[in-house]
């Protein structure tokens, strides 16, 4: 799958892939929350070029409840990314080394 362009990282986009996934997509002038399962509160934003996510997780949930939030929650980024999980990972390591040690 390619990453979305740039244009589809709209509040319009994420709002319908947050009410797709989860079932409730709340829309403010600049962001999309929304929350299911494990997932307190999710807030995403589209930056620049980016998909910006604030995540609270609660971790006393049962098992298959945590386990079917994991599930929806890679589909929502991969479906606004094109990223899979192990991509994004990847990406993530990536820009973890090239920032450098921190001190």
């Amino acid at each position: 799958m390619r990453p979305a362009a740039r244009g589809q990282l709209t509040l319009d986009h994420i709002a319908v892939t947050c009410q797709a996934e989860f079932g409730v997509a709340d829309r403010s002038d600049d962001a999309v929350t929304t929350h299911y399962g494990a997932i307190d509160s999710l807030v995403a934003r589209p930056g620049k070029g980016e998909l910006l996510v604030e995540l609270r997780m609660n971790p006393h949930v049962p098992n298959d409840v945590a386990a079917e939030t994991v599930r929806r929650y890679n589909r929502f980024l991969e479906t606004l990314t094109g990223y899979t999980a192990k991509e994004r990972a990847k990406k993530a390591q990536k820009a973890a080394k090239a920032a450098g040690p921190t001190g």
